[in-house]
């Protein structure tokens, strides 16, 4: 059976709470430059040549407004490289897991520096905000359940998501061939009724490929519908065939 796993309403609730003072710490380091690049009226550096009362309304939302000389500053956005891939971080976090290979693609498309990219990275992993193995398990459970989709389908996906392949391996061992069988009976169950009035030969391809799409073997996804055709009174013989 499945292990299982919450997942997380967001970086800051998830992270926050007792017990996790490494991360609530390391989040409110952020939170000035987090504000500044993403909150409401931010300082955008307007006093700069723009006359003595514009200086005045710039320095009253801010007062650490300098003379930005580039528009990357002149958005609010820090200068520095790893306060910018950190923010970009912990905006993708807020409310949605991310791996670690997802965010290191994004902050490659930002062209972050790799160095300050991986020191980033690696403190986010060091204090809980990433957590590949985490984000597998909530993965696999909430895959299989909303979705009914099967191991393969399901290691294939975590693949294409950057997670290790040990990680996967463990990720998707939670769930057992019993439970596989049985999600795919109640996909079977669902989809019966759509498929009378067609022949048994259309039905079984129909509701055969509808499991292989999610990853079923063929194997089990013939004796599922077989079994399924045979309680609605089909005649079943010669269907041990491969679909």
């Amino acid at each position: 059976m499945t292990r299982r796993t919450e997942w997380p309403v967001s970086a800051t609730d998830q992270h926050a709470g007792p017990g996790r003072g490494d991360a609530a710490e390391y989040m409110a380091g952020s939170e000035g430059a987090y504000e500044a690049e993403a909150g409401p009226g931010r300082d955008t550096g307007s006093d700069a040549g723009f006359g003595e009362g514009a200086g005045r309304r710039a320095r009253s939302r801010t007062r650490s407004s300098g003379s930005p000389s580039s528009s990357r500053a002149e958005k609010g956005e820090p200068r520095d490289p790893v306060e910018q891939a950190r923010n970009i971080c912990l905006r993708l976090l807020t409310g949605t897991p991310r791996t670690r290979k997802q965010l290191a693609d994004v902050l490659r498309k930002r062209e972050i520096p790799e160095e300050a990219a991986e020191e980033v990275l690696s403190r986010f992993e060091d204090v809980g905000l990433i957590d590949d193995a985490a984000f597998a398990d909530a993965w696999v459970e909430s895959r299989h359940h909303g979705r009914g989709l099967a191991r393969r389908a399901l290691v294939r996906e975590l693949r294409t998501k950057g997670v290790d392949s040990a990680v996967i391996d463990e990720a998707v061992g939670q769930l057992d061939s019993e439970q596989e069988e049985a999600t795919a009976r109640e996909l079977v169950a669902r989809k019966l009724r759509s498929t009378r009035g067609l022949d048994r030969d259309k039905r079984l391809r129909r509701l055969a490929g509808m499991l292989a799409r999610k990853g079923y073997g063929e194997g089990m996804a013939l004796r599922v519908v077989r079994q399924a055709l045979e309680e609605e009174g089909e005649d079943t013989e010669g269907l041990d065939e491969p679909f």
